[in-house]
């Protein structure tokens, strides 16, 4: 049984896997085109795998091209192009290891770290929106579900950055 709000269930159910898999593909829809947004409120011309990219410095801290390949699931000639074209717009910059030189590791530069948080101010204003929306007992909920997915995708939460901006 649908409410009249917008084809919310009227009554909760223990919906089946196909469903939840349908409603999170739906919001990650949702999700994609919010960030989609914010890029293009950006001057700078970052695609959605570049950001990605800066979110896992930004997250993480800086990383050796191997490790970025492994967060990206992508192979390293792919990531060593979208760093190339990261470190051309002064996004990201690459600095040999003191204790190895042969080793690289990519890190954010102030200018990445001005775009990662204006793009994430811009995101966190369109959320508050949406969840404007969700009755606050929902929210408790969402919370607790989209913590479990972020936990086991190895997210962390955005205040969490700052650790990783060294």
């Amino acid at each position: 049984m649908q409410s009249e709000q917008g084809g919310v269930p009227a009554e909760a159910h223990d919906p089946d896997l196909d469903t939840i898999i349908e409603t999170v593909l739906t919001t990650s829809r949702v999700f994609v085109a919010i960030a989609a947004r914010s890029l293009a409120s950006i001057e700078a011309d970052v695609t959605l795998p570049q950001f990605r990219l800066l979110i896992v410095l930004a997250a993480h801290g800086p990383q050796t091209l191997r490790s970025l390949a492994d967060f990206l699931a992508v192979n390293a000639s792919t990531a060593t192009r979208m760093c190339d074209r990261l470190v051309r717009k002064g996004l990201i910059r690459r600095r040999t290891s003191s204790s190895d030189r042969r080793e690289v590791r990519l890190a954010l530069t102030e200018k990445g770290r001005d775009l990662v948080d204006h793009a994430t101010r811009q995101r966190r204003i369109e959320l508050s929106r949406l969840l404007e929306s969700v009755p606050v007992e929902e929210q408790r909920h969402l919370v607790r579900a989209l913590t479990y997915i972020n936990v086991a995708a190895g997210e962390v939460p955005d205040q969490d950055w700052a650790s990783g901006w060294q």
